[in-house]
């Protein structure tokens, strides 16, 4: 059956835009999720990180993640992690590390801007 009015071509090319639409929309989809997921460091943290000679493994890097992980599903916004010997101010909201500091440098400081901490 033939609709009156409509050309199979003119059918096909909406189709089409349709599907490059769709496609265009999974991938910012997909791309806010993966933004989610992953960890960033601000310049300041990565200075910071360089300049106290803070090297995070893999499983720290995981561990941190899953620190992240829990304070968002919490509702976290800005949180201090406490992890082994490190302390990171990190931003749950961007999944940003903002800064880091070890050691001696964590004691008798004084972490403003923060609604949460976590220690793992």
């Amino acid at each position: 059956m033939k609709v009156q009015g409509t050309r199979p071509a003119a059918i096909g090319e909406a189709w089409r835009e349709a599907r490059t639409a769709a496609a265009g929309s999974f991938a910012r989809i997909l791309e806010e999720e993966l933004s989610r997921t992953e960890l960033r460091f601000s310049q300041h943290a990565l200075a910071r990180l360089q300049g106290r000679e803070i090297t995070l493994t893999p499983a720290e890097l995981e561990r941190l993640k899953g620190a992240v992980a829990l304070a968002a599903a919490k509702g976290a916004k800005e949180s201090l992690v406490l992890m082994d010997d490190l302390a990171l101010v990190v931003s749950i909201t961007n999944r940003t590390v903002i800064t880091a500091l070890k050691g001696a440098e964590k004691r008798e400081r004084v972490f403003t801007n923060i609604d949460s901490a976590v220690i793992i």
